[in-house]
């Protein structure tokens, strides 16, 4: 049996160009998710079980609703799974305490990221990678929902009133975490972004 014959018969009456459609949205928006999930959990092999989760579970249970609830829906479902890990991890951590905690820096780079891009030199593909680094570093030091409002808002795109469904909270609570982390993260990068 296919994966697509499997999704289909769970995912009972959805047409096929509902289908088509939600298909399109998740390949639209995987790599963004990967990303977050990424920072998040400093772990590639994690993020990928988490967006593959998220996306799972919108196909399943959301995939008869209209495309436009689906981004708020989607980055919902990754932000929730994404705190469950967390807290795994963290009682894991308490429960086996004498383990080192995993390797972050000295993770295996990823092959397509080390392809440069057509027209940029040596040096500004050191200089962008080291900004990326201290970007996603400058991330992972914010509190979750600072960041989770900035890249729902700044890297995904989506509005105040779709991020504020996404974390389950007002919009001026939104403004106000967005307005915090882009604080912090002015303070912290400056000098290495423009």
């Amino acid at each position: 049996m296919t994966v697509n014959t499997t999704l289909d018969s769970k995912l009972g009456g959805v047409s096929t160009v509902d289908l088509q459609t939600l298909d399109a949205f998740l390949a639209s928006v995987e790599r963004r998710a990967f990303r977050m999930a990424e920072i998040a959990t400093r772990d590639r092999d994690e993020a990928l079980d988490l967006v593959q989760d998220a996306m799972l579970q919108l196909s399943r249970r959301y995939a008869g609703r209209p495309a436009e609830e689906w981004p708020a829906l989607f980055y919902r479902i990754l932000e929730n799974r994404i705190r469950d890990w967390q807290r795994r991890q963290t009682v894991k951590n308490r429960l086996f305490f004498w383990r080192a905690p995993a390797r972050d820096e000295e993770q295996e780079e990823d092959p397509m990221a080390l392809i440069a891009e057509p027209g940029a030199g040596p040096q500004e593909e050191l200089q962008r990678a080291e900004q990326m680094r201290r970007l996603e570093r400058a991330l992972h030091g914010l509190p979750a929902r600072q960041r989770e409002a900035f890249e729902l808002r700044l890297w995904e795109g989506l509005s105040v009133e779709e991020t504020a469904r996404a974390m389950g909270c007002s919009d001026g609570s939104v403004k106000t975490h967005l307005h915090r982390a882009l604080a912090a993260l002015r303070q912290e990068l400056e000098g290495v972004w423009p």
